[in-house]
């Protein structure tokens, strides 16, 4: 017991032990990484309550906008944690969980986010689930732009845990449809509090949108050998659903200062009622199929570099 209790242990970087006891291994280093990211975030938002003369143990706090702002850039916590992770106790190189110098990856992610997102969202409209409501008058440039900062890093967070501390440590330890499943499972822990208090049907899109979608992020990342491209395509479709529609972003309301004005007609699967679109059955569909694209090319490079003899 004691051996297995070390074996599985994320205070070490051994790896020579069978392929359950490894993925048990780097669940609870992802685990340990998110806690402790989550901490010093804490701590810096409370920092800068205590900066900007509130009073968090009366309950004072900033707006609600710059609360949320403020919890997105304190998510950098989780980034910190997993790097350090990565340097102090695996002793690897920042590459090898896919922070690579092609940084320009980052805006082709962004495109396909662009586009994702205009494909889920015509499509919802053409069944009359979301109507279009105007543009926003006099929006708020400076926090939209600020909020902008806040998704790139809350998004490069969730793929620094997932893709890089998850992923990439064991894509090559164990079969890649295993790597790739707790790299999901990673992905839909810190969503699973916020899911779980939507009605069934709802739950059950919403999972397999996060399945979907974590698994397009995983087949980008294998096919780029870099995280950057994920990155960029979650961020952007974060940031575009709440600040540039408005519409709710996993079960959270749409920025107020959102530059357009979007609105889901009724509550129903086609939309994804107060979860949003990302419970939504024809975004559901739409990512499977880009699913399927990005995993074909995944196998097809993986297959050449084998060829080749490369991994």
């Amino acid at each position: 017991m004691n051996k297995i209790i070390k074996n599985i242990s994320p205070f070490n970087s051994k790896t020579e032990m069978p392929a359950a006891m490894l993925v048990t291994k780097k669940f609870l280093a992802f685990i340990l990484c998110f806690a402790a990211g989550t901490l010093l975030g804490n701590a810096v938002v409370i920092g800068a309550m205590i900066v900007g003369g509130k009073n968090f143990a009366q309950g004072e706090t900033f707006s609600e906008n710059t609360m949320e702002l403020l919890g997105l850039y304190a998510m950098s916590g989780m980034i910190a944690a997993s790097v350090l992770y990565w340097k102090l106790i695996e002793r690897k190189k920042l590459s090898e969980m896919g922070v690579t110098k092609h940084i320009g990856g980052w805006l082709i992610g962004a495109l396909i986010g662009v586009g994702l997102l205009t494909v889920c969202v015509a499509a919802i409209m053409l069944t009359g689930s979301i109507r279009f409501e105007g543009f926003t008058r006099n929006p708020n440039i400076a926090m939209i732009l600020l909020m902008l900062g806040g998704f790139i890093v809350q998004g490069t967070t969730e793929e620094f845990l997932c893709r890089s501390l998850v992923l990439c440590s064991l894509k090559d330890r164990v079969p890649l449809p295993v790597a790739i499943a707790v790299s999901t499972l990673a992905f839909i822990y810190p969503h699973w509090s916020t899911i779980r208090g939507f009605e069934p049907q709802y739950v059950i899109s919403a999972l397999l949108n996060l399945v979907l979608i974590s698994c397009v992020f995983s087949f980008i990342t294998l096919r780029t050998k870099s995280i950057w491209a994920a990155c960029g395509l979650h961020s952007v479709w974060n940031f575009c659903l709440s600040c540039v529609l408005g519409l709710e972003l996993s079960g959270v309301e749409g920025s107020s200062t959102a530059l357009i004005k979007m609105k889901s007609v009724g509550e129903n699967l086609l939309n994804g009622g107060k979860y949003g679109i990302e419970a939504s059955i024809i975004t559901d569909i739409v990512i499977a199929v880009l699913a399927a694209v990005t995993g074909y090319m995944a196998i097809k490079k993986n297959e050449r570099g084998i060829e080749n003899g490369v991994q």
